[in-house]
């Protein structure tokens, strides 16, 4: 009892649904998950997306001077990044805001104060992750090395302590995906204590304190 009452207490002090971070290089499945997730539970999760308006390189850094942005980077000579805005529309409608984010973009939220919850999603290996890009066929040598590259520094990066609340190593994508919904509802507040199903969410969530790997298995 006690500790619903400080579960209570803290959500009295919050202004709206804490986001979740979801991030993991090409080829982990984190995108598939997410599709999943916003497909079962459209009235509980909002997405948005790296902002994309067209504008020029002087109102994009002007925008990103003002603080208009809650991440930025810059690939390939471009630059993008999440306005506040966007969040600010999703938790409007008292929606949980998933912001779908590379490396870079994680560790800039770190230096916010959005608090959300981390989660990344990873392949059990660089191997198995490199097959199902290849199985896509949608890659040049000359792309898909560079994905690779990139994945093999995600993946190392992704262990450092405190950077994610979770890591799912995605080897089974029903029991990923099982998973990444149950520790949603882990660390949310339900309406009813009673409840377990992720449809009663309202979109608050707590965090914890220690970062968990969960390892999805295939099934035999």
């Amino acid at each position: 009892m006690r500790w619903r009452r400080f579960l209570c207490r803290a959500l009295s002090v919050m202004t709206g649904p804490r986001p979740v971070v979801l991030s993991g290089p090409s080829g982990a499945g984190k995108s598939t998950l997410l599709k999943k997730l916003l497909k079962d539970y459209e009235n509980v999760f909002g997405f948005s997306v790296s902002h994309y308006h067209f504008v020029s390189r002087e109102e994009m850094q002007k925008q990103i001077d003002a603080g208009g942005f809650i991440e930025n980077a810059e690939f390939s000579g471009n630059m993008y990044g999440t306005s506040k805005a966007a969040i600010q529309a999703v938790q409007a409608q008292n929606q949980i805001c998933i912001l779908d984010i590379d490396m870079q973009g994680v560790k800039n939220i770190k230096k916010t104060d959005l608090n959300p919850i981390y989660i990344s999603v990873q392949a059990p290996s660089i191997e198995v992750l490199e097959k199902r890009l290849r199985d896509r066929q949608t890659e040049s040598e000359d792309s898909l090395q560079k994905r690779l590259n990139a994945a093999r520094i995600d993946m190392e990066l992704s262990k450092e302590p405190g950077l994610f609340d979770l890591i799912i190593i995605n080897n089974d994508l029903e029991e990923a995906y099982t998973e990444l919904k149950n520790i949603l509802a882990e660390v949310s507040y339900f309406t009813s204590w009673e409840h377990s199903s992720l449809s009663e969410l309202p979109g608050y969530f707590l965090g914890h304190g220690m970062i968990r790997f969960l390892v999805c298995r295939p099934c035999i």
